[in-house]
């Protein structure tokens, strides 16, 4: 879409350019700014040209940077230990858009958009992962990306913040994990996706997006049992009804595929079940 209020681009290369203006909003790979109207918006501050490295490695985990299109994400190589490596593929894949979005969209983009279908929301919020936010006086802080997505379309950036990387704990890379989505249609929007994770401590951790309008997290010290589970599944209460599926069709798939994924991890407790 032409945007026609736009006047002005700039092209950011220091952390001082993405200072914003009245009216300006930065753009990453634009899939979402280009996709619809955007009142109120006459500039756009490019933030690809400060040249973030899409992907660092450290002993502490992943940090993906903002500017990370899906594509990059989706190829990072195996790596000896992290065997929740299957999930980046799994919800690069659950990205409802071709493969030349994937070249383009990014992962910040997707978090910040704060659709509930988001697939790098997802990830995010199954491997605790933390967000790294800068704020224009010059500060960062940092926010768990399960709690950045309040609603739909709706996040905790606070004006002229910008999201500048995901950063995603060994402890969540080296854990066994399980994947589940469902949609009405084989290409269809995400109907709702569930990710289980059972952490070298034993703690197991459930995780259900996409047909809520914020990823809600489930905590148990241990692999729980299906009533527990169940419960804990049914507690949730921001399920929502759209054209890609009814509140309670999702609220009821959402507990049988955590079942599912609960089945999974009891069965082969000693090896990689990412499916």
């Amino acid at each position: 879409m032409d945007l026609i209020t736009v006047r002005e681009i700039r092209v950011a290369r220091t952390r001082d350019d993405i200072v914003l203006a009245p009216g300006e909003q930065p753009l990453g790979g634009g899939t979402w700014l280009f996709s619809e109207e955007q009142p109120g918006l006459t500039g756009l501050v490019d933030l690809t040209a400060l040249g973030w490295q899409p992907l660092v490695e450290s002993d502490a985990g992943l940090s993906i940077a903002a500017t990370c299109t899906i594509a990059e994400l989706s190829r990072i190589p195996e790596h000896e230990g992290w065997r929740a490596h299957p999930l980046f593929s799994q919800t690069a894949n659950s990205l409802l858009a071709s493969f030349k979005i994937w070249n383009v969209a990014t992962v910040g983009g997707n978090i910040c958009t704060s659709l509930p279908a988001g697939p790098m929301i997802s990830l995010g919020a199954a491997t605790d992962a933390t967000a790294l936010i800068w704020s224009p006086d010059g500060t960062e802080r940092r926010l768990a990306v399960a709690d950045f997505v309040t609603a739909s379309r709706e996040n905790e950036l606070l004006p002229g913040e910008v999201l500048r990387a995901v950063e995603i704990p060994t402890t969540s890379l080296t854990a066994r994990t399980a994947f589940r989505r469902i949609a009405l249609s084989p290409l269809g929007r995400t109907g709702t996706l569930l990710i289980a994770r059972v952490d070298a401590s034993g703690e197991t951790v459930f995780t259900v997006s996409g047909g809520t309008t914020r990823p809600r997290v489930l905590r148990f010290d241990e692999l729980p049992t299906a009533a527990a589970l169940r419960q804990a599944v049914e507690s949730i209460t921001e399920w929502f009804t759209d054209p890609h599926g009814a509140a309670d069709w999702r609220r009821a798939m959402s507990v049988l595929l955590a079942e599912e994924l609960r089945e999974e991890l009891n069965a082969a407790p000693n090896e990689d079940v990412s499916a």
